[in-house]
């Protein structure tokens, strides 16, 4: 099969009420990196120093050589800057979810007490805060599995929550795979949690941010102030809180480092986003735990037959019908590269309109005439297929008086006549009398205009009927 598997659809067009706790506007999670002690550094066993993410520009790798300057930056965050958000988010009892590189943790066990005694997640935030872009699969399966055995030891539980960072191509796989996870976080696709299909394993994923994250003071561009942050924050926060208003209630993830917000300049930016933000009504500020438990009770996940994972023959029994006796559309489409996009009714329609579109002329002309006459000989005879049975009783068409049916059956004559195809038209969009509107309008066009008018029904037709099949 020739498929694709990012997913560009997400929730649709019609995302999901969240239905937040007490009515909430918007679900608000603040999420602390603990990488310090975590990073690069030939103390760790790495090959060289840490350039990433520090108020150093331009910073570079030192191979086989630590780095003074990078090591007392990282320093500072455990040191200074951890218990300056610590204070700040205890005095206000606010709700915080760490993101724990495990060596980290069990480097910096004050502060780990501090986490627990206030009540925050510790989730997990990778073994060792390096990148994994080219870490080999088994390797990195290894180095969660420890992962997960070292977080026990040191925090006293397992992770419940995942979110890696600077991630390979496998990560979300192999965390998934562990099945110990409530969420894992290494996305940046929604506003919304959202369930992903990994074998038997239905996955919560939270996504996560790279924009509202204090990460901009140390990336060009990025953040020079408090203020420019304060800023961002609120846009984003306005923007979230009016669809909320609208009944369209989303979350907002909020990145900080304990390096990087907790010095001064910068966390008084965070300061006045976060008196802001409690000024507000319906504001739920939460754990990332409280938002997987919440959606896995509220939204639970339910499977559905995806068409882009049929096989051909499964593909063209469910939907070879669709274009009126024409299977080979069906066919068609399943050649396609069909993804996660098309499986939905307007993502499929799409596809299988590609077919029929590119077909010869005489292949379209062929699907015209495979469709009935409006309440024709087939219709009295009851040999219509269930899909125009249905739809011609929904315009009540099976159950025409004597003259109605005399007018149709005159009108079908006359138009067969003319243009060498039978009417069609989608009779779901239509009343009795908008049929016999068109049917008298449409008699009158030239052959070529007309031909394209029906194929355009047929269209039509192919996607109502694919509605009541799909979301």
């Amino acid at each position: 099969m020739n498929r694709y598997p990012r997913d560009f659809r997400g929730h649709g067009p019609n995302p999901p009420d969240a239905k937040w706790p007490g009515g909430a506007k918007i679900a608000i999670s603040l999420v602390l990196n603990y990488e310090e002690g975590g990073e690069n550094n030939l103390l760790h066993g790495d090959a060289q120093s840490e350039a990433f993410l520090s108020d150093i520009a331009g910073a570079q790798p030192w191979p086989g050589m630590r780095h003074w300057n990078m090591e007392s930056l990282y320093d500072y965050g455990a040191r200074a800057g951890f218990w300056r958000l610590h204070r700040l988010f205890t005095e206000r009892r606010l709700p915080v979810t760490i993101y724990g590189v495990t060596t980290a943790l069990a480097r910096n066990p004050e502060q780990v007490a501090a986490m627990k005694a206030a009540g925050w997640e510790i989730a997990s935030h990778g073994l060792k805060w390096v990148d994994h872009r080219d870490m080999a699969e088994d390797v990195e399966r290894a180095q969660i599995a420890e992962s997960f055995r070292l977080h026990e030891e040191v925090v006293g539980e397992p992770p419940r929550g995942w979110y890696t960072g600077r991630c390979s191509m496998n990560t979300v796989r192999l965390t998934a795979e562990t099945a110990r996870l409530d969420w894992i976080s290494d996305t940046y696709d929604d506003d919304l949690p959202y369930w992903l299909e990994l074998g038997d394993r239905d996955q919560l994923v939270i996504p996560y941010t790279l924009e509202a994250n204090d990460m901009r003071f140390a990336t060009a561009p990025g953040y020079i102030e408090g203020e420019q942050f304060f800023t961002y924050l609120k846009d984003s926060f306005d923007t979230l809180y009016a669809e909320g208003q609208a009944g369209r209630a989303k979350m907002f993830s909020i990145g900080l480092h304990c390096r990087l917000i907790g010095r001064p300049g910068k966390i008084a930016g965070l300061i006045r986003f976060l008196d802001y933000a409690q000024r507000h009504e319906g504001v739920w500020f939460a754990r990332r735990i409280d938002i997987a438990r919440h959606w896995a009770a509220t939204h639970p996940h339910r499977r559905i037959e995806r068409p882009s994972q049929m096989t051909r023959e499964r593909f063209v029994e469910r939907f070879g019908g669709i274009f009126e006796h024409s299977p080979w559309i069906a066919e068609g489409a399943w050649s396609l590269e069909l993804g996660p996009a098309h499986d939905c009714a307007t993502g499929l329609h799409n596809a299988l309109a590609r077919i029929f579109r590119s077909a010869t002329p005489d292949q379209r002309l062929a699907v015209l005439r495979a469709h009935p006459d409006l309440a024709g000989k087939l219709a009295a005879a009851k040999r219509l297929t269930p899909e125009s049975t249905a739809e011609q009783a929904s315009a009540a068409l099976d159950a025409l008086t004597d003259d109605e049916r005399a007018t149709f059956q005159r009108l079908n004559t006359d138009y067969v006549a003319k243009h060498g195809f039978p009417f069609v038209i989608a009779v779901r969009d239509n009343s009795k009398a908008s049929i016999l509107s068109a049917f008298t309008t449409r008699i009158g066009n030239d052959t070529e205009t007309e031909f394209a008018t029906a194929c355009a029904q047929v269209e039509r037709i192919a996607e109502l009927r694919l509605k009541d099949l799909l979301p």
